[in-house]
């Protein structure tokens, strides 16, 4: 499809309004508020005590399973559809808002609908040229009430090449705030932005002190050694030069400062909070150096 075809596609779908969803199928429910708490290890009693749902998981009792069949047809699939046809393959989540009206209450089935509302691009970006799909889903109880409202917002675009001589996809963004951490990696060092002031370790770098407000920096050579702090398993959507599933872990250095990276070398079914982690340096292209992370001694 051409640009204007797709702009116009993406009108008659915004023009569609609201369009109502299936409803939930479970009621909300004791058990699997139980798992979110635990996996989200927020201890607070409130929640069960008063029979409510964390406001959070609005999105939770309506999502399909990888293996649903019978999904709905909302107004966004055809944009995205019409998106993957036109070689905008890559996904990525840019911007999510949540508002809550009330809490959910156990045993209410929530209905989601879902209104597309804007579709921006062509726009060229470190990923490659996309578009920026917007839209937003209400969770309706029973009786018509709003529970939760969501703004979700995804750039579509369309990954380069992936042949060995071809740059590797998904390349970091790198300004004055970063080079050096990039130029460190591509030297095998693991650097860590300092405050040449007070020394305050920060990570990710930025342009301030948040504790003492100097402008001045520096940067201290981490270990290398860390400690697995939390994770993910990525399954989808599909990752531009990557194969799922992967893990993707928030790293814990005894510098002080917490670190996202790959976790490679290691079968899924072995990771765990707390392993020791040591840090791997990976070519992606001729260019590029990504830090990575391997188990370590324990």
């Amino acid at each position: 499809m051409t640009d204007e075809e797709l702009h116009d596609l993406a009108e008659k779908q915004a023009a569609l309004g609201e369009v109502r969803g299936t409803p939930a199928p479970d009621p909300v429910n004791a058990p699997m508020i139980r798992h979110w708490l635990a996996a989200m290890g927020d201890e607070n009693p409130v929640y069960l005590d008063r029979g409510v749902a964390p406001p959070a998981m609005a999105q939770v009792w309506t999502m399909q399973g990888l293996s649903a069949t019978g999904k709905d047809r909302s107004p966004v699939d055809d944009v995205l559809t019409a998106l993957n046809a036109a070689g905008y393959t890559g996904v990525v989540a840019t911007n999510c808002e949540q508002t809550y009206h009330r809490y959910a209450r156990l045993g209410e089935r929530l209905t989601p609908a879902t209104r597309f509302t804007d579709l921006a691009g062509p726009k060229r970006t470190a990923l490659g040229v996309g578009y920026f799909a917007t839209w937003n889903v209400t969770w309706y109880a029973e009786d018509d009430e709003p529970v939760a409202e969501m703004l979700f917002r995804v750039l579509k675009f369309r990954p380069p090449a992936t042949k060995s001589q071809e740059p590797y996809p998904l390349q970091p963004a790198v300004n004055q705030d970063t080079a050096f951490f990039w130029e460190g990696v591509r030297s095998r060092e693991l650097r860590i932005q300092s405050c040449a002031d007070c020394g305050l370790l920060r990570h990710p770098p930025g342009p301030l002190c948040p504790h003492c407000r100097s402008a001045n920096r520096s940067y201290v050579l981490a270990s290398g050694e860390g400690t697995l702090y939390s994770y993910v398993v990525h399954h989808h959507p599909p990752v531009p030069g990557r194969e799922t599933p992967f893990v993707v872990g928030v790293v814990e250095l005894p510098e002080g400062v917490r670190i996202v990276g790959n976790l490679v070398d290691c079968p899924i079914e072995e990771v765990r909070v707390g392993m020791s982690l040591r840090v791997t340096y990976r070519p992606m292209d001729a260019e590029l150096v990504l830090p990575m992370w391997a188990p370590g001694e324990p």
